[in-house]
């Protein structure tokens, strides 16, 4: 019986079963899909964290601990590929002599290092010029002594005779901040710059300079042991965390406090497991609408013949065939369409993975990738239940023949409806909106160094319940509209029906129901495709500010630390293909006890150069503010944490110690509060000033600049940026945007998003298109005995067009309205809520405007081709109608 029955079904419904499991199928390719790239997202994130780390762990050995002992303990822990001992001992200065002058240093480091060092840690250290091997000095450091290979430093220690060595090579230290950092110390404590000059030796030279110093006073010299891990870690950043922190804490144990463990991969994954959540809120904000809307599809395409379905189980059951039996078959066809459609949706999956990302995993293992889809399988077949077997059986509990006749148009009004329930999720989803994204409000908790990690999920309400809100708020009002706005349809369709236009009116009255169900379907399926959409612009466009407010400009050339150049030597930067060049002064200040950075800029050309955006500035538009700078030259723009710290308002006086150019002594300047710079081109993101270039260069004697900002007019950077490189040479360090963009941010923003983008704007598509066209044609496919008898009853073919198209025009207008209102609440929501993702928050959010177009073209079309088609099959000769139905 069954397999007769699923062979009739095949035969005769094939278009419902196959729009019925397209609709599943969409569920399970995007589910599968956005689950295998979160799981490689979160992969990456971990092996990317691990490639960015030079030394995993910097263990310092504690005074009155043997050395020996714990590089001993170090080599034999589990997971250390490799471990050397470092020495470390702090210099008073360096002097070199050359060319008649002899230039010396402040403090500096002398660093001991074995031979095999650079081989095991290849990422430490960059070779610049001369040998690999011997006396290293480091390229700051060799400019402020003006030496070269070949040349002879001398070093001095505290309480020991100076010794000379001569120099082999000039190289960099590309993780200066991690070598020097303080073992142990909170990130608060940490120095905030690494040394200046530095000096490394091989370890035999080391130890016996240091080794008079080392008599004297032990503390003098300190050693760390420089580990290398190869343990297998966890794809999942957080995990990763875990388990190499529990592995630093088992070493300091093994050690028996005899070490301290600066874990350096420790701090890179702690950084990742944050984005790694980001990543996952993503998806959740992000997949699970989709998911759910492609349900509410597969529901909307089942539930188009539920008035056919109720006819043939009251048949069936006239028949003979107990409910059960009923079931059973009803059961049958939830098990075909949902295997049918779980596995097309499998093999969209595996396409668009191969598509977007090369690989049918998403670039996850095997396993993750297989868990994922049999996930999306067992949901596609929990959708199909819930589309087609639930409403059998309640159609078998509460059904009749007498109640499968009965008139749509005559019941009553929905029970939210009565209750207010559109309005109610809408004030809720506003309150909730509005504790979300308060000031002191954060998604994502993770204390640094802290295996604890919370997500706020609740935040998901205020986008759910907007969602769910509108969509019922839509539904009344597209009900209501049906229901009294009978004499404004039947004019709009006149021109299209003649004289059936009040019939025409009475039928969409009638059928209020389904087609109000499906102008929410279109809305929500335009809202989607909108909201992620913009998200995901908005998205790209802050991860271009981040790049742009890390490089300053196009390209930037950075004086190096003890080269003083004016602001005329950016003539000189005026290669082929350099449109203007911006000079920017870079200085230290005091305030009060604290040391921040000070930029002095000219307020009416800097934006030449670089962009300077409203929402980097607090007080005043960027452009009044620069305003004011160059009206009141003393004017001083000061960092958020600052103005708090301190407690100043506006117009207040604030005293800067700055260097004085010409005595080379600190010097009181004083400047006035006008406004907040919360970011600013190339400044750190904690404290800073911004002032006018003149009034610094005026009161402290010197015009001193200490980077250039350099505008290629957004092309060529990378071709510019290697012409002023070989121009400048050693002197100054060139950067472009175009390096810049791929290593700053986030590791969330290292994954890019353009993959998921693809996948999720694709799907949004489809589900804009099936929203609209199958569900109507669908809907007009069950009225063609209606068709017949309106042409048995002397409407013409124009009449019919007329008709289908009204409905078709009603549907169309319905659905773009109501999803441009839906899809622009929940965007600006999105982006508010989801705030922690960008960095820096954007001023305005980014609207992909030709995607939304092709996307409202796509639905349009899909809705036009349906009426077209069921208006041409309208055309057929009632009899042969009627007797195929």
């Amino acid at each position: 019986m069954i397999i007769t029955w699923t062979g009739g079904l095949l035969r005769r419904r094939t278009g419902r079963l196959v729009a019925t499991a397209l609709g599943i199928a969409l569920a399970v390719a995007l589910v599968a899909s956005l689950g295998s790239f979160l799981t490689a997202s979160k992969s990456t994130m971990t092996d990317r964290a691990v490639a960015s780390v030079a030394v995993d762990w910097q263990a310092e050995v504690q005074q009155g601990a043997d050395p020996g002992a714990v590089l001993a303990a170090a080599k034999s822990a589990q997971g250390v590929k490799s471990a050397q001992s470092v020495g470390i001992a702090r210099s008073t200065g360096f002097t070199a002599t050359g060319a008649g002058t002899t230039q010396t240093t402040g403090p500096g480091v002398v660093l001991g290092l074995p031979d095999s060092y650079r081989a095991t840690f290849p990422q430490e250290i960059r070779q610049l010029t001369g040998a690999g091997s011997g006396v290293l000095i480091a390229q700051q450091t060799a400019a402020n002594l003006h030496v070269a290979p070949g040349d002879t430093v001398t070093v001095n220690l505290p309480g020991v005779a100076p010794a000379k060595v001569k120099v082999a090579g000039v190289v960099d230290l590309p993780q200066a901040d991690s070598l020097f950092q303080k073992v142990g110390a909170p990130p608060q404590s940490q120095p905030s710059a690494p040394p200046d000059n530095v000096l490394l030796l091989p370890t035999g030279v080391f130890d016996k300079l240091t080794a008079p110093a080392r008599a004297a006073d032990p503390a003098t010299v300190t050693t760390q042991i420089h580990i290398a891990r190869d343990a297998r870690l966890p794809a999942d950043p957080a995990a990763a965390y875990t388990s190499d922190t529990a592995a630093a804490h088992n070493l300091e144990a093994r050690t028996s406090g005899g070490a301290v463990v600066g874990d350096n991969l420790g701090a890179a994954l702690d950084a990742a497991r944050q984005d790694a959540l980001y990543a996952q809120i993503l998806f959740l904000f992000l997949g699970v609408p989709g998911a759910v809307l492609a349900a509410l599809l597969t529901a909307a395409v089942a539930g188009a013949g539920a008035d056919r379905r109720r006819r043939e189980q009251a048949l069936l059951r006239t028949r003979g065939l107990r409910p059960r039996q009923v079931a059973a078959l009803a059961g049958a066809e939830a098990g075909m369409v949902g295997v049918a459609g779980g596995l097309l949706g499998l093999g969209i999956a595996a396409v668009a993975g191969r598509a977007a990302f090369g690989t049918v995993s998403f670039g996850a293992s095997g396993a993750s990738a297989a868990g994922w889809f049999v996930l999306a399988l067992v949901l596609g077949l929990v959708v199909a239940a819930g589309a087609v077997l639930v409403p059998a059986l309640r159609d078998l509990r509460t059904g009749t023949v007498a109640a499968a006749r009965r008139v749509v148009g005559r019941a009553r009004s929905p029970w939210w409806m009565r209750f207010g329930l559109d309005f109610v999720l809408l004030a809720a989803s506003l309150l909730v909106f509005r504790a979300s994204s308060g000031n002191q409000y954060a998604l994502v908790l993770a204390p640094e160094g802290v295996a604890a990690i919370s997500v706020s999920y609740w935040a998901f309400l205020g986008p759910a319940l907007l969602w769910f809100g509108a969509a019922l708020l839509l539904w009344r009002l597209a009900t209501l509209v049906l229901s009294y706005g009978r004499r404004p349809l039947a004019r709009l369709a006149r021109p299209l029906t003649g004289t059936l236009a009040g019939t025409t009116a009475a039928g969409l009255s009638r059928r209020r129901r389904p087609l109000a169900r499906a102008v929410v379907l279109l809305a929500l399926a335009l809202s989607f495709a909108a909201s992620t959409a913009t998200f995901n612009s908005t998205y790209r466009q802050q991860a271009e500010v981040d790049a742009r407010l890390t490089n300053g400009a196009d390209v930037t050339v950075t004086q190096s630390p003890g080269v003083s150049v004016g602001p005329d030597a950016g003539n000189a930067l005026k290669v082929p293909g350099v449109r203007h060049v911006e000079p920017l002064q870079h200085r230290f200040a005091y305030v009060g006890a604290d040391l921040q950075d000070l930029y002095g800029v000219r307020p009416t050309t800097v934006t030449t150069a670089t962009s300077l955006q409203d929402a980097y500035f607090s007080g005043g538009t960027a452009k009044s503010l620069m305003a004011k700078l160059a009206a009141k030259p003393d004017s001083l723009l000061v960092s958020q944490e600052t103005v708090k710290d301190f407690q100043l308002s506006l117009g207040d006086t604030v005293n800067l110690r700055l260097q004085d150019g010409r005595t080379h002594t600190s010097k009181t300047v004083p400047f006035h509060y006008a406004g907040v710079a919360k970011e600013f081109p190339t400044a750190p993101k904690d404290s800073f000033f911004v002032a006018n270039a003149d009034y610094v260069a005026k009161t402290t004697g010197s015009d001193a600049v200490g980077a250039f900002l350099v505008d290629t007019g957004g092309t060529n950077q990378q071709a510019v940026a290697k012409r002023l490189s070989d121009q400048v040479g050693t002197g100054a360090n060139v950067t472009d945007i175009t390096k810049t963009r791929s290593t700053v941010g986030s590791s969330l923003t290292s994954v890019d998003l353009a993959g998921l983008t693809r996948i999720e704007l694709g799907f949004a598509v489809l589900l804009a298109a099936a929203s609209g066209g199958i569900v109507l044609a669908l809907g007009l496919a069950e009225r063609r005995r209606t068709f017949a008898l309106t042409t048995v009853l002397g409407a013409t073919r124009r009449q019919l067009r007329g008709l289908v198209l009204s409905e078709a025009t009603v549907l169309t207008v319905g659905g773009l309205t109501g999803g441009a209102l839906i899809g622009w609440a929940l965007s600006e929501m999105l982006v508010k809520v989801l705030t922690g993702v960008f960095d820096p928050p954007p001023d305005v959010i980014a609207v992909p405007w030709a995607y939304l177009a092709a996307t409202a073209l796509a639905a349009v079309t899909a809705i036009a081709a349906a009426a077209l088609n069921a208006a041409r099959r309208s055309t057929r000769p009632p009899v042969e109608e009627l007797r195929d139905l």
